[in-house]
């Protein structure tokens, strides 16, 4: 580990607190130091990504022709302050219920974080580790669950996959080579989440440049044999073969994981992003139930058809 090291660079000199998990203190905001992803942007059916976050208090961002924007994204953490591993995401573009949508939803993409109502409901967060399930679902009601995740990023061609807990089988692969691209920045982003029954809006600070690129060859190929809810989501989707709309990769991927701000909706200001600031206290014990490898001790967990 070379946090040491971490510790002159401005951007980690960041306060800290500590929270505790079923599996030890956690040390906030996370922090992410030495990283790769690969992130690829869907267009989906806008209905259907509407009925994932039914019992969310959310809505999605309608996008070009009328679609919901989807991400799908792995991620391989070398060095952060939690270990390294592995992490797979999906996640649809949305705000909370009753914020006016900016006119032009995809450059909104581009504001700060302080001016950036459109934010990203995940609905399915895989990982290697039951340290980071345990953080992710205990301070902040991601859906995370523990299973193998492949990851390999040689020069455009990309190989992602996620292994079905429960079978050992692929349950989703992104695989392909990007098209051509152009430098560009990685975006910070906003996720929102449900959490012990009040929503979340947590900031994820990021750094590094990225390539963003066209598609390419890349597709996604999601298990049709799988009883696990993230394939019954991902069809559900319409991911099946999907051929993504943009991509970006990098291999200078740095963050800042943040706690999120409890969003006070009757309030006057609920919906500001510059009053959205986290605040939690020293010491919080998290309630949340503990991270299962099996089918069934993720759907135990789950108490809506996307998990908060």
């Amino acid at each position: 580990m070379r946090q040491n090291q971490w510790q002159h660079d401005l951007f980690f000199q960041y306060p800290r607190n500590t929270l505790q998990t079923s599996q030890g203190d956690v040390e906030m905001p996370i922090m992410y130091y030495d990283d790769s992803v690969l992130m690829a942007l869907f267009r989906a059916d806008y209905d259907k990504a509407q009925a994932l976050l039914a019992d969310q208090g959310l809505q999605a961002v309608r996008v070009l022709g009328g679609k919901a924007l989807v991400g799908m994204a792995f991620y391989q953490y070398r060095e952060t302050s939690i270990a390294d591993y592995n992490e797979a995401g999906v996640a649809i573009a949305a705000v909370p219920t009753g914020t006016k949508v900016p006119r032009f939803p995809l450059l909104s993409l581009l504001s700060t974080l302080d001016k950036a109502p459109i934010g990203h409901c995940v609905v399915d967060l895989p990982v290697t580790t039951p340290v980071a399930c345990a953080a992710g679902r205990e301070i902040w009601g991601y859906p995370k669950f523990v299973a193998p995740i492949g990851f390999s990023l040689k020069g455009n061609h990309f190989d992602g996959v996620v292994t079905d807990p429960a079978t050992n089988k692929d349950l989703v692969r992104l695989s392909g080579k990007a098209g051509i691209g152009l430098p560009g920045p990685l975006l910070d982003l906003v996720l929102y989440s449900r959490h012990n029954g009040k929503m979340l809006r947590t900031l994820v600070n990021t750094r590094g440049g990225a390539r963003t690129c066209l598609p390419g060859s890349l597709r996604v190929t999601v298990s049709n044999d799988s009883m696990h809810p993230m394939a019954k989501r991902l069809h559900a989707l319409g991911l099946q073969n999907a051929k993504p709309t943009i991509v970006f990769y990098s291999h200078a991927l740095q963050l800042r994981l943040n706690a999120g701000a409890v969003l006070p909706l009757r309030q006057r200001w609920s919906h500001d992003p510059v009053y959205s600031s986290p605040a939690p206290p020293a010491g919080l014990v998290a309630q949340r139930p503990a991270c299962s490898r099996s089918e069934d001790g993720l759907l135990a967990s789950r108490t809506s058809t996307m998990p908060a």
